[in-house]
């Protein structure tokens, strides 16, 4: 685990400046908002201003690691290291003007997850973690929640950027879950989404069609501080369940 906390802390700081990048066009008007696949798939002046600072830093620091962002795909390296990146997870609230975006890096050292930051600069809040080494928000040791039934929980979701057009959108699973829920919210930002879950804000959470950035470093997070999660669709790129333990059965029976 040791080995592991000089890139946990340098994962970090390009955390901290790729988020100070965010905050001054954040509200600002100048955000130079495109779309990509869709309507509802756009990126921003802030997330390629993130991507190349953190990029530039993981090859000043680590020169030779492969890296896999967003927005410009791989980045040919050493296939012993892989930085996982979203640069800035959540465009839609951030361009939007909502605090629910967050930076997020997954180191893998081959093949497995041994690094997670997701860092909301909006919020304030920095979750980590090393593998084997348990999850923080800030210097606080996260555990996820205790509930053991779906009727006290909190669960969240998200649907896929090509909901208008494939009827695979979630939309059912959403209506099986909300009759037994206490509360159903879709927050707008995967990694977000996991890293409450692994502090206890949320109960559970799932979603289809992500990619490997949207879910690396979170995932991380989730389990270092006990909760379950699995792939349920993998003909739908990276579809994952996370809960607690003690409700996890029963979302994954509603929702696969």
């Amino acid at each position: 685990m040791e080995k592991y906390d000089k890139i946990l802390d340098d994962a970090m700081a390009m955390a901290r400046e790729a988020g100070e990048v965010q905050m001054k066009l954040y509200r600002s008007g100048h955000l130079d908002i495109v779309t990509k696949q869709n309507a509802f798939d756009v990126v921003t002046a802030a997330d390629k201003a993130s991507e190349k600072l953190i990029v530039e830093r993981i090859n000043m620091l680590y020169p030779g690691h492969s890296i896999l962002s967003e927005e410009s795909g791989v980045h040919e390296g050493d296939s012993e290291w892989q930085w996982v990146i979203d640069p800035l997870d959540g465009t839609t609230n951030y361009s939007n003007g909502l605090p629910l975006f967050n930076v997020s890096i997954g180191v893998k050292h081959h093949g497995e997850t041994v690094v997670g930051v997701v860092y909301a600069p909006a919020l304030g809040e920095m979750f980590h973690a090393v593998k084997g080494g348990g999850a923080f928000l800030g210097n606080t040791p996260l555990t996820c929640s205790t509930k053991t039934a779906l009727e006290q929980a909190v669960v969240s979701t998200g649907f896929p950027y090509d909901k208008a057009i494939n009827p695979d959108n979630n939309i059912d699973r959403a209506a099986r879950v909300i009759p037994v829920v206490r509360g159903l919210r879709r927050l707008g930002s995967a990694a977000l989404d996991i890293s409450y879950v692994a502090a206890g804000f949320l109960d559970g959470y799932w979603e289809m069609n992500l990619n490997e950035w949207d879910v690396c470093a979170a995932l991380l997070i989730a389990s270092e501080a006990g909760a379950r999660w699995s792939d349920f669709r993998p003909d739908r790129n990276r579809s994952v369940v996370v809960a607690a333990p003690g409700v996890y059965d029963e979302l994954l029976r509603l929702v696969e």
